[in-house]
């Protein structure tokens, strides 16, 4: 059973910078595909950036500004969120696929006024 919590998200002008964090609990190696995920309202959930190993892939709307990383020792993914801009805006997902199960945590809000 693997749990994520994630934590970080928030309010921000336009151009600023946030850092989420998500927490994983049971059994995650970095072999396991780990990413994360935004819904804006009236959208499909998309994916933003995602992690294996040290191979990463990033939607080309954040190019650039977006870095995804993780802590192994503490079981813990990161999105750095720079220049955000309003259409950031969405409930941001964290993700982890272990032994072909499909795992999400609850996700924060990030807003970014304009």
């Amino acid at each position: 059973q693997v749990q994520l919590v994630e934590s970080g998200g928030g309010l921000v002008q336009a151009g600023g910078s946030l850092r989420l964090s998500c927490a994983a609990s049971g059994s995650i190696f970095s072999s396991n595909l780990m990413g994360w995920y935004r819904q804006a309202p009236g959208n499909q959930r998309e994916l933003v950036a995602r992690i294996i190993g040290a191979a990463t892939t990033y939607a080309n709307s954040v190019k650039g500004r977006f870095t995804i990383s993780r802590d192994n020792a503490k079981n813990t993914l990161y999105l750095q969120m720079n220049s955000l801009k309003p259409e950031d805006t969405a409930v941001y997902y964290c993700n982890a696929m272990v032994r072909g199960n499909n795992y999400w945590g609850k996700g924060p809000q990030v807003t970014v006024s304009s």
